[in-house]
């Protein structure tokens, strides 16, 4: 190293997990802390423009859900796809959401399936609006192609998997 340059200093949440090898991960999972905190922020602010101020960032995201694909959608459905292990706030925001009437629900036997309303269509369809003239018209701007954001989301994906994986290995200790 020169004499005059500054040592590379490491972005991370915790000093004490970038110690040793390894310490990239730490400078990772605080670019994922971040991220998240301002994907959240993002959600309720954009909900509160399309115009709902009630929702936290789970019920967004479970709204959304239910409104993918136009298809009903059970409990363990949604669960699944947005990789949440805890039911019972999943559960929560849909009997919020019901209540808003946002939802419908159908009972099919055993099962709940759930679906949005047509109100709850419409408020997905005004995030839709907002997202598009507040994130997408920025987003043109960062010199990222479509392909790079691809890969970016399938090495999420695989990150995730690998948190998932190490949560199992910590729950056998």
């Amino acid at each position: 190293m020169a004499e005059n340059a500054e040592p590379k200093r490491r972005i991370v949440s915790s000093r004490h997990l970038a110690e040793g090898d390894g310490w990239e991960s730490s400078e990772f999972e605080y670019g994922l802390i971040i991220a998240y905190n301002a994907f959240s922020r993002w959600m309720t602010r954009c909900m509160s423009a399309a115009g709902n101020t009630d929702l936290t960032p789970l019920e967004i995201l479970v709204l959304h859900n239910a409104n993918h694909r136009g298809r009903d959608k059970r409990l363990t459905d949604i669960c699944f796809l947005l990789n949440i292990e805890d039911t019972h706030t999943v559960n929560y925001a849909l009997r919020k959401l019901m209540k808003m009437e946002l939802l419908n629900s159908e009972k099919r036997g055993k099962e709940v399936f759930y679906s949005t309303s047509e109100t709850g269509e419409a408020l997905c369809e005004a995030y839709r609006i907002v997202r598009e003239r507040c994130f997408l018209d920025g987003l043109s701007r960062l010199d990222i192609s479509s392909e790079e954001m691809r890969e970016i989301a399938a090495s999420l994906r695989a990150f995730s998997g690998q948190y998932d994986q190490a949560s199992r290995a910590a729950a056998s200790l």
